[in-house]
């Protein structure tokens, strides 16, 4: 009998083959009730899970099968603990070639700003099967949780996805296009060089209408927002640290914050997601 998506994940059959398959799942942004339902489903279902640092420690403890075996592979800025690419390739490898059913959960969307290319690379080449399930990305929580709208008329009518964490990523050029842009920009892993991103825009002209949000911990019961005119930034807050993760949103957008913020935010600066830890990873 012919099944439907929905069908082969909602029933007890395995829609899987006897080698086993990966499930690549995006967790979202923090918030544990932003899994899809289509996510939540794989999960309950999985023998292992394989997770990133920026996944809810809620979604590991509440939303698992009781039986699965949970596998943390976090990867920090400038830690040693992170866990090489290559070791996570082989745990994806390894565990659906033993016919398990492997979820690969990634924190936000699974294809934004991750390492997915060089898993799903190494999948093809073992002839590995693998599902994708998209997930919210940090960007559209951030956005959301913050009362932004990114794409408010009359204030943008698009949105681009970027980061600066290495210097080198963009040219001259590229910046004074970022700065000159209607279009709103959100950065990703750029919170260490926030103060070179915003005097890399106001270097190139960037207008004085624009503003810049810093939403920390986007979506957690920790999250914290930072909102200021870009050109009053650098005296403002030049050289503060930004807890990890933050989401920076330049555009004229940030100027609805304030009028649209919904969640009240509690005084914590602690982390949310725990710090990665050394361990050794074993296989199968």
């Amino acid at each position: 009998m012919k099944q439907s998506i929905h069908d082969s994940i909602s029933t007890g059959a395995h829609s899987f083959s006897a080698t086993g398959k990966v499930i690549f799942i995006g967790a979202g942004p923090g918030d544990p009730e932003l899994l899809t339902i289509k996510a939540l489903r794989w999960l309950q279902r999985a023998d292992v899970i394989i997770a990133d640092r920026l996944v809810s420690p809620e979604i590991l403890t509440h939303y698992t099968a009781s039986s699965a075996t949970i596998i943390t592979v976090g990867k920090q800025g400038g830690s040693d603990a992170s866990t090489p690419q290559s070791a996570i390739n082989d745990l994806l490898v390894e565990h659906a070639a033993a016919g398990r059913l492997v979820i690969r959960l990634k924190g936000g969307d699974i294809s934004i700003f991750s390492n997915i290319l060089d898993e799903l690379r190494t999948l093809v080449a073992k002839g590995v099967e693998y599902e994708l399930v998209p997930g919210i990305t940090a960007a559209l929580g951030a956005a959301a949780y913050a009362g932004i709208p990114l794409t408010a008329r009359g204030f943008s009518t698009a949105v681009r996805f970027l980061t600066v964490y290495r210097e080198d990523l963009l040219g001259d050029q590229y910046w004074y296009d970022l700065a000159q842009t209607e279009d709103t920009l959100v950065f990703y892993m750029s919170s260490a060089p926030v103060d070179l991103l915003v005097s890399r825009l106001l270097e190139n002209g960037i207008p004085e209408d624009r503003w810049i949000t810093i939403v920390e911990q986007a979506t957690t019961p920790n999250q914290h927002i930072a909102n200021y005119p870009i050109h009053q930034y650098l005296a403002a807050s030049a050289g503060r640290p930004w807890q990890s993760p933050s989401v920076i949103i330049v555009g004229k957008v940030g100027a609805l914050q304030s009028d649209f913020q919904w969640l009240h935010e509690t005084k914590s600066t602690l982390p949310y997601f725990p710090p990665v830890i050394s361990k050794k990873i074993s296989l199968c």
